[in-house]
């Protein structure tokens, strides 16, 4: 396994960190609690989970499998989205209960959407509850996650004291969150990614997306993985695991495995970029819309079009919903001014493709 640096926290963390989100049937306790056992095994010592993770299952899971482990064997990672102070410290308090920890390596102002979002932790109190716990030694690390663009992360992490940042990140949607990362690689902070396959966009593109392999036997997941961690201000890629197999895969990707060069990651970069020019990359110059669209996010979910496989209205209904916060409805408010189109770099046809997102407005939210 591969280890790195997180931050200026003084902990070395696993390069590929477990994802508690994806267990195959969190009703089945102790499978799930040998699978995150054996990925620790593996050498995987950062593990990732929320409230509300796995039908609300996922901490307990956690807190039974690594209980039974040394505790400085491995650091745990949980959430609160609470705005209200309070309601963050009692959630907080739950979490620190089912994990049956003493405190909490990597604690999260969680699922940050906008300034103004985080604005409301501010307000509520939840930032000050997250500090305080700290200085209390309920948590170790008061660190951010959420999906905001790389600019808007970048100034949050420079007006609070947060040791890290969790962050969407793939060979999809990097130009999105260039900023960020740059700027906590910059400030000698962790940061840690989610979604690094895209949301199992990659694999399922795995022709699509075989250049990333470098000519290497890696699979196209490997080689995604291999993309996040080889950026020097990536700590680690977080990973939903399923079962071992997927367990394997993630940690033989790092066996022996020596990051990119910057010169070959650069590379890569350029070669994302010119390979996709049908597919918003999030660069954001499309910014700022007159009517205050976020023609970024309704472009991601547009992506589906292209990526996804199946149900491509139910993908993209969720897509705009969970990842973003959006509604298809709210494609209807272009005013087709074209503004976004004369600064887009690749030239896309964003009012046909928000004509197109306007066609499920209305249309219910799929269950997760």
């Amino acid at each position: 396994m591969l280890y790195k640096p997180y931050g200026q926290t003084g902990k070395d963390v696993s390069a590929i960190a477990f994802g508690g989100m994806r267990f195959e049937d969190p009703t089945d306790h102790d499978v799930c609690c040998e699978l995150v056992r054996y990925a620790h095994s593996r050498g995987i010592n950062y593990f990732d989970t929320a409230p509300g993770y796995s039908s609300d299952l996922s901490e307990s899971i956690m807190g039974d499998a690594l209980s039974t482990l040394p505790r400085d064997s491995y650091y745990i990672s949980t959430k609160s989205a609470k705005p209200d102070g309070d309601d963050y410290r009692a959630q907080l308090e739950t979490s620190l209960e089912r994990l049956k920890v003493d405190s909490i390596d990597f604690q999260h102002i969680w699922c940050v959407y906008s300034l103004d979002d985080f604005q409301s932790r501010i307000d509520g109190g939840a930032v000050d509850a997250a500090f305080r716990a700290k200085e209390e030694g309920l948590v170790k690390h008061v660190v951010i996650s959420g999906h905001m663009n790389g600019d808007d992360f970048a100034q949050v992490l420079a007006r609070y004291p947060f040791e890290g940042v969790t962050l969407g990140y793939s060979a999809i949607n990097f130009p999105y969150r260039r900023a960020a990362v740059d700027f906590a690689g910059e400030k000698h902070l962790g940061v840690v990614t989610m979604n690094p396959l895209a949301g199992g966009l990659i694999p399922q593109n795995a022709e699509r997306f075989d250049f990333l392999r470098q000519g290497e036997p890696a699979s196209v997941v490997q080689a995604a993985l291999r993309f996040n961690v080889s950026h020097p201000a990536i700590t680690a890629a977080l990973v939903g695991f399923a079962n071992t197999a997927h367990v394997d895969e993630a940690v033989d990707a790092m066996e022996g495995f020596t990051p990119y060069a910057h010169d070959t990651q650069l590379a890569l970069e350029e070669h994302i970029l010119d390979s996709f020019d049908a597919l918003c990359t999030g660069c954001r110059y499309c910014l700022p819309c007159p009517v205050g669209l976020n023609v970024p996010g309704l472009m991601d979910a547009w992506n589906m079009n292209a990526l996804a496989t199946g149900d491509i209205e139910s993908t993209i209904i969720k897509r705009l919903w969970y990842h973003w916060d959006l509604k298809a409805d709210t494609a209807t408010e272009c005013i087709q001014c074209g503004a976004c189109e004369q600064r887009c770099t690749q030239h896309l046809p964003i009012i046909e493709r928000l004509a197109d997102l306007a066609k499920f407005a209305g249309k219910p939210i799929p269950p997760l």
